[in-house]
Formats: structure tokens, C-alpha cells, sequence
């Protein structure tokens, strides 16, 4: 089979974490081939997730790196076995790679840790919210109304039989942001207070009085697994989003969202009695928003 041009983000990290593996076993890509029974070019294919590597032979490698048994060695293998189709194979006609490897990728993680600067995050928005937002920047009203389809089919993670953990830092700009309407916003605001009743889902705001520190930190997410050194850092950016795995890079963030969490209102609890709500809180601010729409 011919080396794949366009890997999946799955693909491309199962070969990142092979290469950083036989890098730091102090192997050569020759050794690497001749473990595999195969040629130097095979191997390079194989780290850059041109080529796949089957299960028998990725567990012996795994072995022969030196990785030890645990979640780690789990969560390779169960990467190679994983074959990239879903239930978003029904939005091909709409979504591209990018899209695709944020619905696989949030199919296996353990929990997901969101910052929004502008906007309500697309897991937590309604159909029309999200039908407006996705107009704004594509002019093909049909292929707009697809894409929120998609995005709200993504929220299936929230609510499924084992569904994934959620925490979000929503700033309060993006209460405040215009999207669709005062009407569309209200109804927005009211949905965001509804999934909060959700017990793996935390809701935390912003608020403007808490400073400057969320302006230097942008929207992101944070896709967490059982083994910590397969979590991922996804930035979203008009042209060309990045999908971060470097351990620096995932300190760093996980730091930010920890700081953004402490900076901001205590989460929302719409299940609380009302006389709780006495000092500022994420719920009173949402509420206070929505009634001044």
C-alpha cells in the first residue's frame, strides 16, 4: 500500500510517539527496521503516520523501546487499532480533516478542558447559536446549517452512557457578544445553565473585573486521556489549526486553564437555593446577563 499523504491526527501521533519511543531508547531507524522485519523507509513512513503498523508488530516494538505495560502502552495500541471511522462519516460531505480529527479525538478522551475569550464553546451552544456563528464566516447557508448539525452532534459525548468529563472557562465577553439576537441569546444563556445541571459538566465565567490574564491565552482545549503523555492541546485558527502534544507545551496549557479556573467566578450551580447566590457567582452573572436581554 502507498504511503498516505494527508494522516489523520490520530496517525500522525501514534508515529510521533514511535519515534519519540526509539529516540529515547537510544535506537537507530536501521535497528527500528530490522525489528520490524522491514526497510529504513518503512519506518520513517510509520513515524510520520504515512503507513500503518499492525498490532502484533507495534506491541513488539513497544516492547523492544523499553515502554512498560500500563495506560500508556494501552492507549498506543488501542490507537493502532482504531480504523478513523465514526459516526461523523455522515458529515463528509461537509466537515474536512480538521473537523474529523476533533470528533475522533473527543471520542476517546477522558476529559475535555475548554477556554472560550468570545463565544459560547461550540459543545455547550444551541442549534440556532451555533447556525449563526457559522454564518457569519461561511457564505453557504446550507453547508453552515450542515456544519452546526455536526457541532451539536459533537455534544453527544456530554450525554452519552459514559460520557466525558467537562470543564469551562467562558469569559464574559462572549455573554455579552451579539450572536443571532437578543432572543437567539436568551435561549443560549438558558442552555448553558440547563447542561450545567449535568454532573460531569463545570461551567465557570470570567468576569471583566478579573483582568487581563484570559487576553493572553486565546481559545483552547484541552483533551485529556488516561495515560497523561497522550493528552492534546488544540488551538482553533482560521487557516491552519495546530493540534499540540509536546510535554512542554501541555504543561504550559494545563497551567493556563488551572490559573483561568482560579481567576474566575465560583462554577455554575443551578440546582443551589437562591440565598446562596449572595456573593457574585458564574450562575448570577449568567442569570443577570440574560435578564437584561
Amino acid at each position: 500500500m502507498a504511503p498516505r499523504s494527508n494522516p489523520s491526527e490520530r496517525q500522525r501521533r501514534l508515529g510521533a510517539e514511535l519515534r519519540r519511543l526509539r529516540v529515547r531508547a537510544g535506537l537507530s531507524g536501521e535497528r527500528a527496521a530490522a525489528i520490524l522485519d522491514a526497510d529504513r523507509a518503512r519506518v520513517s513512513n510509520i513515524e510520520t503516520g504515512r503507513i500503518d503498523v499492525s498490532r502484533n508488530r507495534l506491541h513488539k516494538v513497544l516492547q523492544e523501546y523499553g515502554c512498560p505495560p500500563g495506560p500508556y502502552f494501552d492507549g498506543l495500541m488501542a490507537m493502532a487499532q482504531e480504523n478513523g471511522r465514526g459516526w461523523w462519516d455522515e458529515f463528509n460531505d461537509t466537515i474536512g480533516p480538521a473537523a474529523r480529527d476533533l470528533a475522533e479525538l473527543e471520542s476517546r478522551s477522558t476529559v475535555l478542558r475548554t477556554h472560550e475569550p468570545l463565544v459560547i464553546p461550540g459543545m455547550l451552544q444551541t442549534e440556532e447559536y451555533a447556525r449563526a456563528v457559522l454564518e457569519a464566516t461561511e457564505k453557504d447557508r446550507r453547508r453552515a446549517h450542515r456544519y452546526a448539525e455536526f457541532r451539536l452532534a459533537r455534544q453527544r459525548v456530554l450525554t452519552g452512557e459514559s460520557p466525558v468529563m467537562y470543564r469551562a472557562v467562558v469569559h464574559e465577553a462572549a455573554l455579552h457578544t451579539q450572536v443571532g439576537g437578543a432572543a437567539v441569546m436568551r435561549r443560549q444563556l438558558l442552555r448553558l445553565m440547563e447542561m450545567s445541571r449535568l454532573p460531569n459538566l463545570t461551567v465557570q465565567v470570567y468576569p471583566f473585573e478579573a483582568g487581563i490574564y484570559a487576553a493572553h491565552t486565546q481559545s483552547f482545549v484541552l483533551y485529556g486521556s488516561a495515560a497523561p503523555e497522550l493528552e492534546t492541546v488544540y488551538l482553533e485558527h482560521p487557516t491552519n489549526s495546530l493540534f499540540l502534544r509536546d510535554v512542554s507545551h501541555l504543561d504550559e496549557y494545563t497551567k493556563m486553564f488551572e490559573r483561568l479556573s482560579e481567576l474566575a467566578l465560583a462554577p455554575v450551580d443551578p440546582e443551589s437555593a437562591p440565598e446562596s447566590h449572595a456573593s457574585r457567582d458564574s450562575l448570577s452573572l449568567i442569570q443577570h446577563v440574560m435578564y437584561a436581554l
